[in-house]
């Protein structure tokens, strides 16, 4: 008894919930479905289609579609919003219920209303209010047959140019060479094995771009992209029956070599960099700048591309969703003159090292060089295997940029030393030492370490005579008698230990080192130890002494303020202009260690060096040669330039004859 009595009242209970439950709604289930919509998650939203719905479209379709145009169309800040009235309406067994969505895509934002449509029917044993969606709730305006059209118009890259206009990269075109495979003939076999040879290419390669899908016997093939004045070239592959071009947008680069590593050059985009560029408007078929300018502007010179998102209608008219207007990239003018760079490399053709020149009044930098270059536009079409094996195989390794990097200087340094102890008050412009040995030390706590020098003058040397003959054993003294604390700090006020600040084209600092014992200390003094320079500071470096003292700030860039001090009055005038004096006679005088330089009727100054870079002393080292100058009255050109391995070529005397041709170029 007591058993019936409870299945009784558990089965009142049960009828009573049940009457409370309140029937969904259409806007409940519209409320639903838009949370499903904002969520993307469109498997879920599948279910709430109704019957004719999902015969129109399977689940698999649907789910596709939306991910597939969503990503394509790159959609973010999806905000889809259904407000459900204060009172609701009573419905039978339809419903419009108005909603509305925006989102931000790549052409910029896209927001629509529209009237959902929701019918009430059954589902299996379920009845209940479902989504008669069709193609209008992706945009209200599309239709069955009507497709989405994604359009991007390429941004043209912005152009690089030097003082005068002439451009160093540029947008330029290619040909692209390829093969229509109807008009190979019956000769296919021997062409392709050609064309293999001639395109540097394996005969699989082709074959596989031949073997492609999408191949028709009248369409072109395209296999790889050749310099447009590659003549020769084109001519032997003109020659081949089905062989033909196309013209393709690439970057090219007028002065090739000579600029290699300071513009640089661009490439495709990798699928590594697009990962990394992700929501930033790369596509795989983009180009980006892989080395030099072209890689350190790559934001100011790529630009924005347009895109237009619209629908293409059956009838051939076209509905714009969003637009992004083209930007194209920025030119960017520099400092640097393509004369001066060119005549530099040119002297530097067939040897490894780096240059730099400066205007030292304004501090313009007029060339940036690194020997040897590579030619950046087979780069930007991509090496052929004997172009990349010929790289690969070169000693002096044309890949490697020398201007950016730091090297021991050498004697180039002295002048740089006696500046330092001039300003700490350690010694006057009228400081001399009594030497009459070729290997000195001060005293027997340096053991068997003992400083060379290449002279072999005798008896009071003052720094004229120490500049005239590179006497390291004085400025190894200079050092000394600067004192650790003093000598680094002057160094700092030179630049040493900085980066350039905002200068275009990231540098590596010079650097100073551990000079905090007497030995590294010394031969710091004279450019060996623990000193090492950038070309472009190092002539930096020499700017006090046509600026009565104050050290001068390089620029790259056309549109700063020139002149700018970096440092104010690192030496006095009267220093300055002594210093430029002792420096112009290192190259009148027929003692000097630049005598070579001379220019009749040019008053050239110019400091030389030899830095020899070895494990320990005793041993013969690769050696340096270096050599700064400049016009001693009217200074609006400064060279430095360092040469590798000059051991076998006279030392720095190489380097002096380069320079002294660069500035009778110049002149």
């Amino acid at each position: 008894m007591k058993k019936a009595v409870l299945m009784i009242t558990m089965l009142m209970l049960a009828a009573f919930f049940t009457g409370c439950t309140k029937e969904a709604t259409p806007e409940d289930r519209l409320s639903q479905y838009v949370k499903l919509w904002n969520a993307k998650k469109f498997d879920e939203m599948y279910e709430y289609l109704s019957n004719n719905a999902q015969k129109s479209i399977t689940k698999k379709e649907f789910v596709q579609r939306y991910d597939k145009l969503y990503q394509d169309l790159e959609i973010k800040k999806l905000d889809v919003q259904f407000k459900k009235p204060e009172k609701e309406k009573e419905h039978d067994k339809k419903a419009s219920l108005p909603i509305s969505a925006k989102m931000d895509s790549a052409a910029g934002p896209i927001s629509f209303d529209h009237t959902a449509e929701l019918l009430k029917e059954k589902h299996g044993d379920e009845e209940n209010w479902f989504i008669d969606w069709n193609t209008t709730y992706i945009f209200p305006e599309l239709g069955k047959e009507d497709k989405i059209s994604f359009q991007t118009i390429p941004a043209n890259r912005g152009a690089i140019m030097d003082r005068n206009g002439d451009m160093v990269a540029a947008n330029g075109y290619a040909l692209e060479i390829g093969v229509i495979p109807g008009e190979m003939g019956d000769k296919k076999e021997e062409t392709i094995q050609e064309l293999a040879k001639l395109l540097e290419m394996t005969e699989e390669q082709i074959n596989k771009q031949l073997n492609a899908a999408w191949v028709k016997p009248e369409l072109l093939v395209p296999l790889k992209k050749i310099s447009k004045d590659s003549l020769e070239l084109q001519e032997k592959l003109f020659a081949l029956d089905g062989v033909t071009s196309q013209k393709v947008n690439v970057r090219e680069y007028p002065f090739g070599e000579a600029f290699s590593h300071m513009v640089g050059h661009v490439g495709p985009v990798t699928a590594d960099e697009l990962k990394k560029l992700e929501g930033k408007g790369y596509g795989a078929s983009d180009v980006i700048g892989k080395r030099g300018l072209e890689q350190v502007l790559e934001k100011r010179l790529r630009g924005e591309n347009g895109v237009k998102i619209a629908i293409r209608k059956k009838d051939g008219t076209e509905k714009v969703l969003a637009e992004k207007p083209v930007k194209d990239g920025e030119e960017v003018k520099l400092t640097v003159d393509v004369g001066v760079q060119k005549s530099i490399y040119d002297k530097m053709k067939g040897e490894a090292g780096a240059a730099a020149a400066i205007n030292p009044l304004t501090g313009e930098t007029l060339a940036l060089v690194s020997a040897p270059g590579y030619d950046p536009n087979a780069a930007t079409l991509g090496f052929t295997a004997s172009q990349r094996e010929a790289m690969d195989n070169d000693k002096n390794n044309p890949a490697l940029n020398r201007f950016k990097l730091t090297f021991a200087p050498g004697s180039v340094m002295k002048p740089i030393t006696a500046a330092v102890g001039l300003t700490a008050d350690k010694i006057s412009l009228d400081t001399a030492y009594e030497i009459n040995e070729k290997r000195w030390q001060p005293d027997n706590s340096w053991g068997n370490y003992k400083i060379t020098r290449v002279s072999d003058v005798k008896g009071r040397i003052d720094m004229q005579k120490a500049l005239l003959y590179s006497d390291n054993i004085y400025f190894a003294r200079v050092a000394l008698e600067t004192g650790s604390g003093a000598f680094k700090k002057g160094l700092e006020d030179f630049g040493f230990g900085k980066e350039l600040d905002d200068y275009l084209y990231p540098l590596e600092p010079s650097t100073i080192g551990a000079v905090d014992k007497e030995i590294t200390l010394a031969d710091s003094g004279y450019g060996q130890g623990q000193i090492e320079m950038n070309v472009l500071h190092l002539a930096a470096a020499y700017t006090p002494f046509v600026n009565k003292g104050n050290l001068i700030k390089p620029i790259l860039q056309a549109d700063e303020e020139i002149g700018q001090v970096w440092k104010e009055s690192i030496i006095t005038p009267e220093e300055a202009e002594t210093m430029t004096a002792m420096l112009e006679k290192i190259v009148s005088d027929p003692k000097g260690t630049a005598h070579a330089a001379v220019i009749p009727g040019y008053p050239l100054a110019g400091k030389t060096g030899t830095a020899e870079i070895k494990a320990k002393q005793g041993e013969k080292g690769r050696e340096l040669g270096w050599f700064v100058g400049y016009n001693a009255e009217s200074p609006d050109l400064l060279v430095t330039m360092m040469i590798d391995n000059v051991q076998e070529k006279g030392g720095s005397k190489a380097v002096v004859t380069k320079v002294k041709n660069v500035f009778e170029e110049n002149k």
